[in-house]
């Protein structure tokens, strides 16, 4: 038997209850004795079904994610050969050892190696511990549910109890968000920490030249790398500043067009078609950015060039051009955005109360004059939501920029030449096998952290406008 059946027989068992509970509280429910229910029968096989579920897969979740992790603590204090070992060589005999266990045991040949019997002793302990976890569930449940089925009464308030286990499960789901969040956010802290401490914060900061590759030898050209990360910050905000260019104004005229003049069954046919592009995986627009745009804004740079070479025009003239461009990535971000901008806008500005277009008409507004200076003005707030939705999108977007914009750590201002971004970045050092203590590896997390803070900045701008316009139009 194994993990996946103890769950089901938990789960089978929880149905049986509920249905065993809620057939006594119909019985109640059906006698002519004058029994009045303080609840639902269904309430009553809910709250029967919750005390035989609930602590028993709770036991099960936790010895779970505890059992490879004791039971190898365990393997490792019956051999002093282990004990001695330092922590990554520890690590490594762990891997070995597992695997040899997975393998189901270890082969002739190396049954004389520690490992090999320390995979043997693994698995005997495996088997102990999923015995001693199957009883100690299914006996969990059983109490579970003689707490419940033997003392429910028709008098039990089961429907109160059962909508106070739902708070707490919902307050529960609610706090495992916030700690996965403070989480991620302390172990991107605790290792950009270490980062820091071998490489200078300024340097990191300010420094021009981004080269993460260190060598193996100190004689080889490039053995202390180089982080600094204003070339990878400068090109996400160059490509989303592209980006915007193209989805503000299309997304928001759009969304103007759709709420305040086209007809119904326009609206009904057009805005699903633009809604989905926000489908599309971000790797189909890559293909797109590197196989159509990527030539075509390449052409178009020589074809300026070349201008430039003619008319003896100096800055057209050493016009460096590119295949992978800033301009491509942003062009087809562009367009992976217009969607979200288009929804959200399409929405606030249809939720303005009719009141402020009826006034402004009485007043004598035409109407282009009523949405510029009346209904954009009051919808503002989920304006500014939809192109702050818009921009986090495009600074954490990956594929398009990796497709299209290439990896080149490049601080221009050219859009024809190839530029890349944190997150490109981050991709390209934590792909393959990387030693998570060397400063290589480290640079990911430091480049994450000043992704968040950024997004953070950008957030706490938006809540400005935000509020300051919703107090206004409220």
């Amino acid at each position: 038997m194994s993990d996946l059946d103890l769950f089901s027989i938990v789960i089978v068992s929880t149905l049986i209850v509920f249905f065993l509970a809620q057939q006594k509280a119909k019985k109640w429910q059906m006698t002519d004795s004058g029994i009045t229910l303080h609840s639902l029968p269904g309430y009553y096989g809910y709250l029967s079904a919750l005390w035989t579920a609930i602590p028993a897969l709770l036991i099960f979740a936790a010895w779970s994610f505890l059992e490879v992790n004791a039971t190898s603590m365990l393997v490792v204090g019956q051999f002093a050969e282990l004990q001695a070992l330092d922590k990554s060589s520890l690590s490594l005999a762990l891997n070995e050892i597992h695997l040899l266990a997975g393998s189901g045991g270890a082969s002739s040949a190396a049954d004389a190696s520690i490992n090999a019997q320390a995979a043997v002793l693994y698995l005997q302990y495996m088997d102990d511990s999923f015995l001693l976890k199957t009883s100690s569930v299914l006996a969990i449940a059983a109490l579970g549910f003689a707490f419940t089925y033997w003392r429910i009464t028709p008098a039990t308030r089961a429907r109160n109890s059962v909508e106070q286990l739902t708070i707490y499960a919902l307050l529960a789901c609610a706090t495992i968000a916030i700690l996965t969040t403070v989480g991620i956010v302390f172990s991107v802290i605790l290792e950009s920490i270490e980062f820091f401490k071998q490489i200078p914060i300024t340097d990191f900061l300010f420094g021009t030249h981004w080269s993460p590759q260190i060598a193996i030898r100190e004689d080889q050209a490039g053995s202390s790398g180089a982080f600094g990360a204003v070339p990878l910050f400068w090109g996400t905000i160059f490509i989303s500043i592209i980006a915007l260019m193209i989805a503000g104004p299309l997304g928001l005229i759009s969304a103007i067009y759709l709420a305040e003049y086209a007809d119904k069954k326009v609206r009904s046919v057009i805005k699903p078609i633009l809604e989905v592009l926000a489908g599309i995986p971000t790797v189909v627009y890559g293909f797109f950015a590197a196989i159509t745009i990527g030539p075509l804004v390449r052409d178009f740079g020589n074809y300026l060039r070349d201008i430039g070479v003619n008319l003896d025009i100096e800055i057209m003239a050493n016009l460096t051009v590119s295949t992978e461009s800033a301009l491509a990535a942003g062009l087809v971000m562009g367009m992976m955005i217009v969607p979200f901008i288009l929804s959200l806008s399409d929405d606030v500005i249809s939720a303005v109360p009719d009141a402020m277009r009826d006034g402004s008409t009485a007043m004598g507004a035409t109407k282009s004059e009523t949405v510029w200076k009346v209904i954009v003005p009051a919808a503002l707030p989920g304006i500014v939501g939809g192109f702050l939705l818009a921009i986090s999108r495009a600074i954490g977007e990956t594929m398009i920029v990796l497709m299209a914009a290439g990896v080149a750590a490049n601080l221009t201002a050219n859009p024809m030449d190839a530029v890349t971004t944190v997150t490109t970045q981050i991709v390209t050092l934590l792909t393959g096998d990387q030693e998570f203590d060397s400063v290589k590896t480290l640079a990911a997390f430091a480049l994450g952290l000043g992704l968040f803070i950024t997004t953070l900045l950008l957030n706490i701008i938006a809540l400005h406008v935000v509020r300051k316009y919703r107090e206004q139009y409220e």
